[in-house]
């Protein structure tokens, strides 16, 4: 018997394996002792993210034997941490659900810790227990008729602290008043906007019933009755119980203590059954399978253990930010090409370390040389590299309209100074089409700046020069198109608006070739007539009625002629 002292747990479960009758008081009070921390712990640790996989262990426990134990336990974690209370009532309302003696017995307690809190004047204890009651309201654990007796007892002779925890109630469990009991909820605001209007109380009392009428005609829209993430339970399946605050309420106290249990073993049994009811585990497996199988179990664990991958990206999100500051810290591009060396790069992530260049360049207020140069030394230290930033060149002109249009400019800019330099190949541009059909407002930005740098980097002539190399040709087909007129003349009038009509001068000869040739003289016949017609402007109604007579006499000699 421990007696309350600590017992290490190499030797707790030495003395457990020691116990071979566990109807013994030793034995069960050890089980209790491991039951209590068991609940305490997984109450300790549940939050918004685990929620879904800590109530399963909880049902794994004895929560009927240890349902005194629970109650006192989330109450106590309750009362420590109350930004936590809707996530222990999303807690206890799928408990609920399963097992409502607990939530009953958890409902009990809280209401006579309020009467006790209430009559005592502590308003630490009758916070923390209206508030866990008001969420417990929200998940239907408790009907709201408790709550509007709590509420009209702290408006009934309203003190600065009743009321201020009046207006905590509210704000908590206003939106599901409102919504499923309307007349409680005017009947409570009345009687607010009657203490506000009449009764004696603190100035920073009254600020708090104004704020609470705003959030009203806000629609609770940062007070939501239940979090999304914490709507875990279906309104039909969830058991209501019904309490008056005046009732007579026992608390069972003697559930929170060890009692020794003659049918201990057949209890165990029983509940064994309810779990994989709960759970909607299969039984019927026996031991002899079991043990049987067991080296194959092992070897299905350590292969499931090896297919386990990481779903969160952490790495990935830690790879960028390495990366990030390394670029941040460094002083100059060579110092920086240095360090970015240095960076242990997963196998197929090379892509994320062009990529957080491009993406650091286009964050900065202007086009800053130094990220240019880092992109310039990785192009030259490995053709990798130079394939990986011609495939981001491609990449960022395809998805350039999701980008504003500083962060647009710079991104032109980069890739500008890697082709002046040689640095990636000017086959990239292949994937330029200049047309209408093919273009957006901010790709026509992003080619407009990025010729513009490549004329202000090269020069007028060897800008020319490169973009009339024979290889280059094929590429430059979208950007310079000689296959179809319309797209001829797009291209023309682009390079012409920007300043830069000489390099249209392939598009021009294309056109005065293809240009279609003028149409034949007409007869001396049809020219008199033609003449006719137009000699009259003014008399165009007679012109007209003329012409068709004109008309039927022709054919009539034409067929007479032949």
């Amino acid at each position: 018997r421990a007696g309350g002292a600590y017992i290490p747990p190499a030797r707790l479960r030495a003395m457990q394996a020691a116990i071979e009758d566990k109807k013994t008081p030793e034995f069960q009070r050890m089980a209790w002792e491991a039951l209590k921390k068991s609940i305490q712990g997984l109450i300790n640790k549940c939050n918004v993210a685990n929620i879904k996989m800590i109530v399963p262990e909880l049902f794994g426990e004895n929560l009927i034997r240890g349902r005194g134990l629970f109650s006192r336990a989330i109450m106590k974690a309750q009362a420590a941490s109350l930004p936590f209370t809707s996530i222990y009532a999303a807690m206890v309302a799928v408990v609920n659900t399963k097992l409502p003696s607990v939530g009953d017995l958890l409902v009990r307690r809280l209401i006579v810790q309020f009467r006790k809190s209430f009559k005592r004047n502590d308003k630490a204890v009758a916070v923390a227990s209206s508030m866990f009651l008001s969420h417990l309201v929200n998940v239907q654990v408790v009907h709201e008729i408790l709550v509007a007796e709590i509420l009209m007892l702290l408006l009934n002779k309203p003190t600065d602290d009743s009321v201020e925890i009046a207006v905590g109630i509210m704000k908590e469990v206003g939106q599901f008043l409102e919504e499923m009991n309307g007349a409680i909820a005017n009947l409570i605001f009345d009687q607010f906007r009657n203490i506000l209007h009449e009764s004696d109380i603190d100035k920073r009392t009254q600020y708090m019933i104004e704020v609470l009428f705003q959030i009203r005609k806000d629609k609770y829209k940062d007070n939501p009755a239940i979090r999304e993430e914490l709507d875990l339970v279906e309104e039909e399946d969830q058991i209501t119980h019904r309490h008056s605050l005046d009732d007579e309420i026992k608390v069972e106290d003697g559930l929170n203590i060890f009692k020794f249990d003659p049918e201990y073993e057949e209890h165990e049994e029983q509940y064994k059954k309810l779990k994989k009811e709960i759970l909607g585990e299969e039984e019927g497996s026996d031991e002899e399978e079991y043990t049987d199988g067991s080296s194959e179990d092992e070897e299905d664990e350590e292969d499931k253990a090896m297919e386990i991958k990481d779903q969160t990206n952490a790495d990935l999100v830690n790879l960028r930010r390495t990366i990030y500051l390394t670029i941040k810290s460094s002083g100059g591009f060579e110092e920086c090409c240095h360090k970015l060396m240095r960076i242990n790069l997963p196998h197929g992530l090379e892509k994320e370390l062009t990529s957080m260049i491009v993406e650091c360049a286009s964050q900065e207020r202007t086009y800053e040389k130094f990220y240019g140069q880092i992109g310039e030394r990785f192009c030259k230290l490995n053709r990798m590299w130079a394939d990986l930033f011609q495939d981001n060149f491609v990449t960022y002109y395809e998805t350039i309209h999701r980008y504003e249009t500083n962060r647009l400019r710079i991104i032109a800019q980069f890739f500008a100074h890697l082709l002046a330099t040689d640095a990636i190949g000017w086959q990239v541009l292949f994937v330029i089409k200049l047309n209408e059909e093919d273009t957006t407002s901010s790709s026509r930005i992003f080619i407009k700046v990025l010729f513009e740098e490549l004329m202000s980097s090269l020069g007028q002539r060897s800008l020319v020069e490169r973009l009339k190399d024979p290889m280059l040709q094929d590429d430059l087909s979208g950007l310079f198109p000689t296959d179809d007129q319309t797209k001829a003349r797009f291209s023309i009038n682009f390079f012409t608006a920007i300043g830069m009509g000489i390099l249209t001068e392939g598009m021009r000869e294309f056109l005065k070739n293809s240009a279609p040739k003028p149409a034949p003289l007409l007869g001396p016949e049809s020219e008199s007539d033609s003449d006719s017609v137009s000699s009259y402007p003014s008399y165009s109604s007679r012109s007209r009625s003329k012409t068709p007579v004109r008309r039927r006499r022709d054919s009539r000699s034409s067929s007479r002629g032949r």
